[in-house]
């Protein structure tokens, strides 16, 4: 029997040019690659190339990243979503919510049975009286934002940003936001009727921005009372202040 024909090894020189045009080409991918490689009269599988871009990190486009663009504009970035909630009769309900992103701050809540374009593109009114309006707004692709929703916005100056479709992670702050919603508040509550789940959302916004710590603050507060609290180490009594009917306090020292 005759022996297989081993396939020639590739030269050194070969290695590190398809290395160097790996490291110096992010964006060529292996059959790229092969191509310049014929170019210059050097045949190698793609196969072959493949396994030594291995080691070569790829990187995306040149181009700031989502998180980039978040963390550098965060202070002019709002988010928007919905929560459906059912009442204890199996009817839905909708709240909406408005967040800025760099102080976590609820701006605006309000609750309806129909969430109707015209009743979105109000709530967005009354959350930027004055225009008080961020530069960018965040929204996932809900067809309750529609075309009514979309001229607010345009002739308030703000820069509606649509996530991708699947991808909750592009709108994590108002997702986590709902997330506590749901465990720190409705989880715990029977809910009757439109104005009373309002009322118990007002509520805990109230508690989230001026009394609850966030880890992504650096346990600090959204939206701290005007009466800061007593320097470090200043002794005295610690007051308990139930919130949302004794389901969560505030500590506060005593005057």
């Amino acid at each position: 029997m005759k022996a297989q024909a081993r396939k020639p090894k590739l030269s050194p020189e070969t290695i590190s040019l398809i290395k160097e045009m790996a490291a110096h080409n992010r964006l060529w991918g292996a059959e790229r690659i092969r191509g310049e490689l014929l170019k210059l009269a050097i045949r190698v599988s793609k196969r072959t190339i493949q396994k030594y871009m291995r080691p070569i990190r790829r990187t995306r486009p040149s181009g700031q990243t989502w998180k980039t663009f978040l963390r550098n504009h965060a202070a002019e970035v709002w988010a928007c979503d919905f929560l459906q909630v059912t009442d204890l009769f199996f009817r839905p309900l909708f709240a909406f919510f408005i967040i800025e992103l760099k102080s976590r701050k609820v701006i605006h809540v309000n609750v309806t049975r129909s969430p109707t374009d015209r009743w979105v593109a109000q709530q967005l009114r009354e959350a930027t009286p004055y225009r008080q309006t961020p530069k960018y707004l965040i929204r996932d692709n809900d067809k309750k934002f529609g075309p009514n929703f979309a001229r607010v916005a345009t002739t308030s100056g703000i820069k509606v940003l649509r996530t991708p479709y699947r991808t909750p992670q592009a709108n994590a702050v108002c997702e986590r936001f709902l997330g506590s919603v749901r465990r720190e508040c409705l989880d715990h509550c029977f809910i009757f009727q439109e104005k009373q789940l309002y009322r118990l959302l007002k509520a805990y916004v109230r508690y989230f921005n001026q009394a609850r710590p966030h880890q992504g603050l650096q346990q600090r507060l959204p939206d701290p009372p005007e009466l800061s609290a007593p320097p470090p180490g200043q002794s005295g009594h610690v007051l308990s202040v139930p919130m949302l009917g004794g389901l969560h306090h505030d500590y506060q020292r005593a005057a």
